[in-house]
């Protein structure tokens, strides 16, 4: 891993809404590297604050304390307005809801050059207009859908135009907040395909947060799991499921069905508690317990989970 690029990394991140008694910490000391080219999965329940993460890279959250770099340089705060551009420019996002994301009054190919237009990133009418046509081709949706309005279309194609939307920008970081969530089943796996195909066709970096798990172990190549605001394991995404480390990355996988009757029916289900921790006697820090392996843990638990990752290795 030491040799690869780093293309965004998340250092010691705090967002915090509101003020005095309603003050609320969404994210709380979170770090993390993404690699160029992988896709990089961030995991957990509804309101852990993985959406708040991916809305403070996009600097739609205002961040309260920490940094959030793209190729080493800071894209929190203020800065420089050329940076700011590029920046518009290089990372995307493609938002959960297809139904609420695409301005409905507006026609495909104004929703899909909005972002051209805001950055003056083509010489005349008939060049963004070709951009508009091949980033409708690319996600495999006619050129005349241009001239047409969002409720004309299906949720699958409604996603289609908005990864379109996000293409048309030539990002190289996109992040993609639940992009296949609203979508039915078996709309779900073309939308996946087609943003592995594009990643392969144009390089790109994905941020994919996620809820569903089973999904998550397809599509991503390392997921960090989230658990109100603090990130409690980061590892390769196989290592994740094939050897789970903190209670509450067990919790989450136990609740995944198992495509086996036999299987799920002697299944045991884990409930996380998190007062099992002892925390206010020895606070955790962010623990590399093996080579690309980090846990949330203190000393006591840092113990018990290197016991647990030898019997592993033995077993």
């Amino acid at each position: 891993m030491g040799d690869r690029e780093v293309l965004l990394e998340v250092k010691k991140l705090n967002v915090t809404f509101g003020k005095g008694k309603k003050k609320f910490e969404a994210i709380k000391n979170v770090s993390f590297q993404i690699y160029k080219g992988e896709t990089f999965g961030l995991v957990g329940e509804s309101g852990s604050g993985k959406t708040t993460i991916g809305r403070a890279i996009m600097r739609l959250n205002e961040v309260t304390s920490g940094e959030i770099l793209f190729k080493g340089k800071r894209i929190n705060g203020k800065i420089p307005k050329d940076w700011d551009r590029e920046i518009t420019q290089k990372i995307q996002m493609i938002f959960q809801d297809p139904m609420a994301s695409l301005n409905e009054r507006a026609k495909v190919e104004y929703i899909i050059s909005e972002g051209l237009i805001n950055t003056k990133k083509y010489s005349n009418a008939n060049e963004r207009q070709e951009k508009v046509r091949d980033a409708l081709l690319q996600v495999g949706l006619l050129p005349e859908f241009a001239s047409r309005f969002p409720h004309e279309f299906s949720g699958g194609q409604r996603q289609r135009i908005g990864i379109a939307r996000a293409l048309v920008m030539e990002p190289e970081f996109i992040i993609a907040d639940e992009p296949i969530s609203a979508l039915d089943v078996s709309i779900r796996a073309q939308v996946l395909n087609l943003l592995t195909k594009l990643q392969q066709q144009k390089n790109l970096t994905y941020l994919f947060i996620a809820h569903d798990l089973s999904i998550v172990r397809f599509f991503t190549d390392r997921t960090a799991v989230i658990y109100k605001g603090n990130i409690v394991e980061l590892a390769e995404t196989e290592k994740i499921f094939s050897n789970p480390l903190h209670p509450y990355t067990r919790a989450l996988l136990s609740a995944v069905p198992e495509p086996n009757p036999y299987k799920e029916r002697s299944k045991k289900m884990e409930i996380y508690d998190p007062s099992q921790h002892h925390y206010d006697k020895m606070p955790p820090s962010f623990v590399e317990i093996e080579e690309g392996h980090f846990v949330l843990a203190n000393e006591e638990e840092v113990e018990r989970y290197c016991e647990i990752l030898k019997m592993g290795v033995s077993m």
